[in-house]
Formats: structure tokens, C-alpha cells, sequence
């Protein structure tokens, strides 16, 4: 059974930083694609970064390019994503999710396993 267990979300001010993880259970990962896709009230869901397991290719956002980062610990099955600058408009409830065939990984529509969401607050 697949699992994906993020964590790190809260409350911070703006300008601050915070670090989600996902951790990811149940298979062997190393052929997937791994994404962080985010939520706000009455909005769709948006791609937020992705990388490719295997090459560690990573994709983002045009409007987190330069404030956050993905990454991942082989050793510990774990999605990471660093948020520095956090601006009023990234709060959001934050999903990991992953997919093994996932060729455009902005869509997420191809992504098989998602997470519960954690949520980020970031106030003014």
C-alpha cells in the first residue's frame, strides 16, 4: 500500500521560510516523479515543483522560482520542499504526490498517490 505523509506546515510571517517533507512508503520510488501541488480557498489546485526521482530534474512554478526548492533523500524515501520568502499568496494547503508516468509534470492529471495536505498559513 502506498503512502505519502507530508509534514512541516504552520504559520509564519511573511518573509520567513518553512520545510515540508513527504515521506513515501509502500514501493520503490526511484522510476517516479515526485510533486508538490497546493490548494487555496476557492481556487483550483496548482503544480507548485516536481522532480524526477531517478535524474533529480526538478520543475517549478514560475512564482516560486528562486524562493523554493525540491529535493530528495534516496536513503529516506523523502520529498523535501524548502519555502524561503514566503509571500501572503503561497498559503495553501501543500499535497505530495507521485507518479510513474507522469510525462507533463505540471499536469495532475497523471499523478497516481497523493497525500493529505498539509496546510501553510503565511501572514502579513
Amino acid at each position: 500500500q502506498v503512502r505519502l505523509v507530508e509534514s512541516g506546515g504552520g504559520l509564519v510571517q511573511a518573509g520567513g521560510s518553512l520545510r515540508l517533507s513527504c515521506v513515501a512508503s509502500g514501493r520503490t520510488f526511484s522510476s517516479y516523479t515526485m510533486g508538490w501541488f497546493r490548494q487555496a480557498p476557492g481556487k483550483a489546485r496548482e503544480f507548485v515543483a516536481g522532480i524526477r526521482w531517478s535524474s533529480g530534474t526538478t520543475y517549478y512554478v514560475d512564482s516560486v522560482k528562486g524562493r523554493f526548492t525540491i529535493s530528495r533523500d534516496n536513503a529516506k524515501n523523502t520529498v523535501y520542499l524548502q519555502m524561503n520568502s514566503l509571500k501572503v499568496e503561497d498559503t495553501a494547503v501543500y499535497y505530495c504526490t507521485a507518479g510513474d508516468r507522469v510525462d507533463v509534470v505540471t499536469n495532475s492529471r497523471p499523478y497516481e498517490y497523493w497525500g493529505q495536505g498539509t496546510q501553510v498559513t503565511v501572514s502579513s
